[in-house]
């Protein structure tokens, strides 16, 4: 019998195969060590390949569409509910068989070396940011746990510190004194280590075509930018810019019965960093639409004046992606006049 569908459990160093063919029936189990992975696959005959979105999926991915199969990369939940039996390597690789091969199951948008070049500078800057705040916060703590009271805010944080430090009346022991002095000289490293980062983002939306397109939507910096190519490339993955938006999580969460629809606030689901950027971007936008008399502005003068100001900038944000699924997915350069269409 032929194997048309290959569910391949992936790990660190082992893995388990199941293969079935045209009617889903399995036809055999195999055990591979890692380094057997790309032999087996380049000897076998081009099929549809199940894998789990997990760490190494994207690589493996790359690795066996090199080789001439078709691969999907699918959501652990969306396995799940095809899984028969306890849980083990081989029916966790039964269970990637059968969701490859239901149309329903949509697949992660498989991304190339330089997408995951431009994540990890994101996931970098992400981290970073993260270690300069806890660190900020631990400081504020410290120091109201000595009567000085700071704002909250890296900026407030970057004034106050300083003449903490250099005043006389200051009531800090000199463990203190050391130990907040080396605080603000790790948040210093820590902003000079995010500018880099940045600098390295702005460089590649220049110099990248689909990323420059982009940079003429409002909102859209060269963080937006590099981090939603970054995640969806051409955007050619999704069929039109609603299922771009409902990717994001930006898109109302229905709840429908006994035919009497019910919509809530957006999903929430997909990349959370990523969306939080888009509102980011819609809300500057937002903020400067007083001014300007465009027909995209007045399209979100109108949403605010009935809904208010949070529900208007996520809508722009839904609106400004599926402005960008055009500009990726088409070639198509942003056209202001159709924007609040």
């Amino acid at each position: 019998m032929q194997v048309t569908t290959i569910g391949l459990d992936i790990a660190k160093q082992v893995f388990f195969a199941v293969g079935t063919d045209r009617q889903g029936r399995p036809v055999w189990r195999k055990r591979l060590r890692r380094g057997q992975v790309v032999e087996f696959f380049a000897q076998h005959a081009p099929c549809r390949v199940g894998l789990e979105a997990c760490g190494g999926a994207q690589y493996w991915a790359r690795q066996l569409q090199a080789q001439g199969h078709a691969v999907k990369v699918m959501a652990p939940r969306h396995v799940k509910a095809f899984r028969r039996g306890q849980k083990n390597d081989y029916n966790d690789a039964g269970a990637l068989c059968e969701a490859a091969c239901q149309p329903a199951v949509r697949g992660v948008p498989l991304k190339s070396a330089a997408q995951q070049a431009l994540q990890t500078l994101h996931r970098v800057r992400d981290g970073l940011v993260r270690q300069r705040t806890a660190t900020v916060n631990q400081v504020r703590g410290l120091l109201a746990e000595q009567g000085i009271v700071m704002a909250a805010g890296i900026g407030r944080f970057r004034q106050l510190v300083p003449q903490v430090l250099e005043h006389p009346a200051a009531a800090l022991s000199g463990v203190l004194r050391t130990v907040v002095a080396e605080a603000y000289a790790w948040v210093q490293a820590l902003d000079a280590r995010i500018k880099g980062v940045e600098q390295q983002l702005a460089a590649v939306s220049r110099a990248d075509a689909a990323v420059a397109r982009l940079r003429a939507v409002p909102g859209f910096g060269p963080l937006v930018t590099t981090a939603l190519v970054g995640a969806v490339g051409d955007g050619r993955t999704f069929g039109s810019g609603r299922e771009l938006a409902a990717w994001l999580g930006l898109v109302p969460r229905q709840h429908t019965t006994g035919g009497k629809p019910r919509l809530y606030g957006i999903t929430k689901r997909g990349d959370k960093r990523l969306r939080a950027l888009l509102i980011h971007g819609a809300r500057a936008v937002v903020r400067h639409a007083t001014r300007k008399a465009d027909p995209l502005s007045r399209w979100i003068r109108a949403v605010q004046a009935r809904r208010g100001t949070n529900v208007a900038t996520v809508a722009l944000a839904n609106k400004l992606a599926r402005i960008a699924w055009v500009v990726l997915a088409r070639a198509d350069p942003y056209a202001p006049g159709r924007a609040a269409a």
